[in-house]
């Protein structure tokens, strides 16, 4: 996957350091470099970028006031000499935030942060269109269809994925985050750091517990109010 990214910094030292960067670093592209946010707004409007490393103390437009006139897509990494700036940045949902002067090491490691956001939102896509994924079980691919999984139960460093009768559980090395990644929402919703339940298979909340089948599982407290919501959207 290669990467199509910009730099907006207002100081030509910090924006060719970043620049050198990216042309040692394999999945990125440099599709620009602007010496302010006003210069870029129009460029950048036509032919967004897929990652933007951006100064936030800009003079006409800050990188923060910028961030917020960016397509959805486009992730952010901040880069700034002023640690305060940091809660704010997460606040426009930057990838990132990198403080200067700015080590290749911490450089790298955000670009990996974003490589896997797109590598993510990519398998998401391609689930969502396609309606299956394939998952390693004993050495062979094992296709799962999504309307025919009940829930899914982590085991430590497996998942174990539930059907209806007679198809028995399927077992996997995977993470429940990697799953939980692949698979569309709100279809399939997390209700416990060990189960994500298929809400089309669930025929009852009881006191708490989300029932499937003859199963009940719980729901805890982190993400009780995300299954509120999506019962009241879903209630009479």
């Amino acid at each position: 996957m290669i990467l199509s990214c910009a730099i907006i910094d207002d100081e030509p030292l910090a924006a060719e350091l970043l620049a050198s960067y990216v042309s040692k670093t394999p999945g990125l592209r440099l599709a620009g470099v602007y010496e302010s946010a006003v210069t870029a707004m129009r460029e950048l409007r036509e032919r967004p970028v897929d990652l933007l490393f951006l100064d936030i103390q800009m003079p006409e437009l800050s990188g923060l006031e910028f961030a917020t006139l960016l397509p959805k897509d486009t992730r952010i990494i901040f880069t700034t000499a002023f640690d305060r700036y940091a809660i704010d940045g997460y606040k426009v949902d930057a990838a990132d935030y990198l403080l200067k002067p700015v080590s290749y090491d911490r450089f790298a490691a955000s670009v990996n942060k974003v490589i896997e956001w797109f590598e993510t939102n990519e398998r998401r896509k391609t689930a969502a269109r396609d309606r299956f994924v394939y998952v390693k079980s004993e050495y062979k691919l094992i296709r799962l269809d999504f309307d025919d999984i009940l829930y899914i139960e982590g085991l430590k460093d497996y998942v174990k994925i539930y059907f209806e009768a007679p198809r028995k559980p399927v077992l996997s090395l995977v993470n429940m985050k990697r799953v939980e990644d692949c698979l569309p929402s709100p279809q399939f919703m997390r209700v416990h750091r060990s189960f994500i339940v298929n809400m089309a298979k669930v025929s009852m909340v009881d006191r708490g517990r989300i029932v499937v089948g003859d199963v009940f599982i719980p729901v805890s407290e982190s993400y009780k109010n995300q299954v509120q919501e999506y019962l009241d959207s879903h209630s009479l």
